[in-house]
C-alpha cells in the first residue's frame, strides 16, 4: 500500500492489528510510525523497542498478555534488518488473538524489507506501507504542519528556502524549525539564512543544475559522497529534479510561461527558479524519458548488481548524462 491509500483510512479510522512502514524516505517511516501509535494509544500504553533491544520471546509475550493498568497495548518495533517470515507471522498473530494489542514495525532504510512487506496481508488483518521521498510541495506542507503544531508565526518562502539548504532533508528541516520557534517572532528568509546552515559544502541545488548544464560536477560529487550522501538517494533526488525539469517544460511549452506555484504546488526562491526554468528549455522534450530511464537502469543496477565499488559507479555514470542531453 502506498502512502495516500494509508491516509484515506486513517482519516476513517480503519485500524489493523498490525502495521508496517518502510520505504525510501526515513522521516516519513519514522513520522508516520509516531503519529499512528500516538493515535493507537497514550504515551503510557506505547512500548518501543529498537535495534539490538528487539527480543523476540519478549515482544510475542508483551503482546499476548493485556496489561492490568491499560486498555491498550502498542508495541513498537523498530528495525534495521528484515525479521523471518515465522516470527512477523507470529506477532501479527498475537495482535489477532489478543485485541487490545496493536505491533508497528518501523522499518529504517530502503534495502531488504519489501520481502517482509508481504507477510503483512488482508488475511492477518496487517498493512505494510512503502513510503517514497516526498515531492517538494508535499514536503513544504509537513514543515508548515509542524511549524503550525509550534504555534510558529511565518512566511512560507522561508520554508521553501530551508528545505532547499538542506539538500531537501526533512529531518533537518524540521531539527531547525524547533530552533527557530524559540525566537518568538514572525519566520523569514533572513532568519533562515541567520540561523540555519546548510549541511556539506556543497550547494546541492546548485550541483543539479551543474549537472544537467554539462558541466564538470567531479569536485562536487567527491564533496556530496564526502559528507556523506547515500548513492541511491543521491539518485533519487536527480531524478525527482528531471521530473520538475520535464513539468516545468511542458508547462511553458503549452501555456508559453512557467508558473511555480501550479507546476510545483509551492514557490521556491526566485533565482533558483530562473535556473531552473532555462535549464528546462534547453533539455529538448524527447530528452527527458531518456535521462529519467538511464537514471533507473543505474539504480537497478546498483540494487541488483554486486558492483565492488558503488561509488565510483555512480560517479562515471553521472558524467555520461551530458552525452544524452546533447
Amino acid at each position: 500500500m502506498y502512502k495516500n491509500e494509508f491516509d484515506n483510512l486513517l482519516n476513517q479510522n480503519v485500524t489493523f492489528s498490525a502495521y508496517m512502514f518502510y520505504g525510501q524516505s526515513n522521516f516519513l517511516i519514522e513520522y508516520y510510525t509516531d503519529l499512528l501509535a500516538n493515535r493507537l494509544g497514550s504515551f503510557d500504553e506505547i512500548e518501543k523497542l529498537y535495534f539490538d533491544d528487539f527480543d523476540f520471546k519478549y515482544a510475542k509475550d508483551k503482546l499476548l498478555q493485556s496489561s492490568l493498568f491499560a486498555s491498550n497495548n502498542i508495541l513498537v518495533i523498530k528495525l534495521e534488518k528484515k525479521l523471518n517470515k515465522n516470527e512477523v507471522t507470529q506477532l501479527i498473530e498475537a495482535c489477532n488473538i489478543n485485541k487490545d494489542s496493536k505491533v508497528v514495525f518501523c522499518c529504517m532504510d530502503d534495502s531488504e524489507f519489501k520481502t517482509m512487506a508481504g507477510y503483512f496481508t488482508k488475511k492477518l488483518n496487517a498493512v505494510s506501507v512503502r513510503m517514497f521521498n516526498p515531492f517538494p510541495n508535499e514536503a513544504i506542507r509537513l514543515i508548515e504542519n509542524h511549524a503550525k503544531a509550534l504555534n510558529m508565526r511565518y512566511e512560507l518562502s522561508a520554508f521553501n528556502n530551508l528545505y532547499f539548504m538542506h539538500r531537501q532533508d526533512l529531518s533537518l528541516c524540521i531539527n531547525d524549525l524547533k530552533k527557530l520557534a524559540i525566537l518568538d517572532e514572525v519566520i523569514t528568509s533572513d532568519l533562515v539564512y541567520k540561523h540555519c546552515f546548510g549541511i556539506g559544502a556543497v550547494n546541492f541545488e546548485d550541483f543539479l543544475h551543474n549537472l544537467f548544464a554539462s558541466q564538470d560536477i567531479s569536485d562536487e560529487l567527491e564533496g556530496l559522497f564526502e559528507g556523506g550522501m547515500n548513492e541511491i538517494y543521491l539518485l533519487n533526488q536527480i531524478s525527482s529534479f528531471v521530473q520538475q525539469l520535464f513539468m516545468i517544460s511542458s508547462y511553458i511549452r503549452v501555456y508559453g510561461t512557467a508558473n511555480a506555484k501550479e507546476i510545483l504546488g509551492f514557490v521556491p526562491p526566485k533565482n533558483v527558479w530562473e535556473k531552473k526554468t532555462r535549464l528546462a528549455m534547453n533539455i529538448k522534450p524527447e530528452k527527458f524519458s531518456e535521462i529519467l530511464q538511464y537514471l533507473l537502469n543505474i539504480e537497478l543496477e546498483l540494487k541488483s548488481s554486486k558492483i565492488s565499488n558503488q561509488n565510483l559507479y555512480l560517479q562515471a555514470s553521472l558524467r555520461k548524462i551530458s552525452v544524452l542531453i546533447r
